[in-house]
């Protein structure tokens, strides 16, 4: 089947919402989304959005926070651009009802590590949920606007797949596969963005969803798209340890009221071992202590123990928390909590600039799955929202400007499914992806060397040519698409940290601990 529309957006979060409604008053708009339309990380988001509101706060001190967190890799310019439209872009949220947190007659802010001021504009503690309601509700209530939920984006259909074929490079669209049918369909466009999310399903804990498989990251890259700075990624130092709940955040708040991490079997607290501030160190020393602890002693995890503080207390300043771990047998008021680190967040991505555009003719990205210049080294707290609301609506902005120039789509070959059959073995499949995750966990993450890194890429080599011949011989299902996505961020995350002969940001390896003068992106060329 092939459905045809003026721009197709691939993912429906904050980035590909908000450039479906800056476009659907002109332009037939038709939105992908992989599983249900809520089902990304933007619902997810538990902190804020940054933006300068609060008197005395200045665009410079904000831009200065950004750049320090970043530790110097970041594109100064498009750190200025996003900082300035932020207040905007926050305006226009609550000119579509999102409910954000007011004290008197202003927005109640708060104030997250890394921020000079209280900048960070908050939903409770479930900003990306009200967020992506709002921006859903206006997309379903716009004519212009076709979501379409359940479709598993397959590859990025390009001059390549034209019924004559041409080399341009050309993007018209995508194949995906239909999770309810099991048929691929194709959905073509003038104009295509890329709004897919991160990758932190590479690793084996982490806080993404479960669908942050690196798609439209892998997708770009095969189809001639540079890739940047994979080799930074955000791990979280808290999150519960236990194999039927995945992805449970114990919130930073926890150490910052009292909290102490120690050791499961002695019980010795080691945090004062590695730096003076203990438990109130920043997110990534506090995960570098987790991890050397964890691979030092062969442990699963380490404890996260506020049970000396008064019941009371800990019930009234974590009461969701504490709901949840009653729930699976852990009393936080005379227990400890197993925790371990996780990915949080992918500072990498397709290049783009601040028109959105990626290097291939009728392509934008916006989002995680994008390297814009924002985050550098490291992602400031709550400027992930952001950049997706001012690059959804930069890349909207760029293809109303320019759309006389975007050509009329040509005719495109259907989907081969001649020369495949079903899978008979998904247990592949689910091998591979846990042995990807778990390597990629103990090779190439809180820190690395260059000997664990090489060990990653012999792993990813031998995998590669298996999930390929299988690829080439089975009918697609959403897991293998998945699992082939996977597998090539893995291998551009660990290509990217063997380029990088330093220590810096979020890239930390001992074999390289010094941070050299200049800073400069690793770019990989297809």
């Amino acid at each position: 089947m092939t459905n045809t529309s003026d721009v197709l957006i691939v993912g429906s979060g904050a980035a590909g919402l908000t450039a479906a409604l800056n476009l659907a008053d002109r332009f037939r708009v038709t939105v992908l989304a992989k599983g249900a339309l809520n089902e990304g990380s933007t619902a997810w988001a538990q902190g804020g959005i940054a933006a300068v509101l609060e008197p005395g706060d200045t665009f410079e001190s904000h831009i200065e926070d950004t750049m320090i967190a970043g530790a110097g890799l970041n594109d100064r310019a498009t750190v200025e651009f996003v900082v300035e439209n932020a207040p905007a872009a926050i305006h226009r949220l609550q000119a579509l009802g999102v409910p954000f947190a007011t004290e008197g007659d202003a927005l109640h802010l708060t104030r997250e590590g890394g921020h000079s001021h209280r900048r960070i504009v908050h939903v409770a503690d479930a900003t990306g949920w009200a967020v992506q309601e709002a921006l859903q509700r206006a997309a379903e209530k716009h004519p212009n606007i076709t979501l379409v939920p359940d479709q598993v984006a397959i590859d990025l259909a390009t001059s390549r797949h034209e019924e004559r074929y041409s080399g341009a490079g050309d993007v018209w669209g995508v194949y995906a596969v239909d999770r309810r049918t099991g048929r691929v369909n194709l959905f073509t466009a003038r104009a295509t963005i890329l709004a897919t999310g991160g990758a932190g399903r590479t690793y084996l804990f982490s806080t993404a969803p479960r669908g942050a498989t690196g798609d439209g990251i892998a997708m770009a890259w095969r189809a001639g798209c540079r890739i940047s700075n994979m080799e930074f990624m955000q791990f979280h130092p808290t999150c519960l340890y236990n194999l039927e709940v995945k992805n449970f955040l114990i919130t930073e708040a926890v150490r910052g009221e009292g909290g102490q991490l120690k050791i499961p079997e002695t019980g010795h607290r080691f945090m004062p071992d590695f730096d003076p501030r203990a438990e109130l160190a920043p997110r990534d020393i506090v995960a570098r202590a987790i991890d050397h602890e964890i691979k030092r002693l062969g442990l699963d995890y380490v404890h996260l123990d506020i049970s000396h503080m008064p019941p009371d207390f800990v019930r009234g300043h974590f009461p969701n928390i504490y709901e949840k771990l009653i729930g699976l047998g852990i009393d936080m008021t005379t227990q400890p909590i197993p925790v371990v680190p996780a990915q949080h967040y992918t500072c990498g991505g397709i290049v783009i600039d601040r028109d959105g555009r990626t290097d291939l003719p009728n392509l934008y990205a916006a989002g995680e799955c994008t390297q814009s210049g924002l985050h550098g080294a490291n992602r400031l707290a709550s400027n992930s929202l952001l950049e997706c609301f001012v690059f959804g609506e930069a890349a909207a902005k760029h293809i109303a400007a320019n759309w006389d120039a975007f050509g009329p789509v040509p005719e495109i070959r259907g989907w081969d499914e001649s020369r495949v059959t079903d899978s008979d073995e998904e247990v592949v499949i689910k091998q591979n992806w846990t042995e990807i995750r778990r390597f990629m966990w103990n090779y190439v993450g809180i820190v690395r060397t260059t000997k664990r890194l090489e060990r990653a890429a012999h792993r990813i080599k031998l995998l590669t040519d298996e999930v390929g011949d299988y690829y080439g011989h089975f009918r697609v299902t959403p897991d293998l698409i998945e699992l082939r996505n996977l597998l090539q961020t893995a291998d551009l995350i660990v290509r990217s940290a063997l380029q990088r002969h330093e220590s810096r940001g979020l890239h930390y390896t001992l074999d390289w601990p010094e941070t050299l003068p200049r800073a400069v992106d690793t770019i990989l060329v297809p």
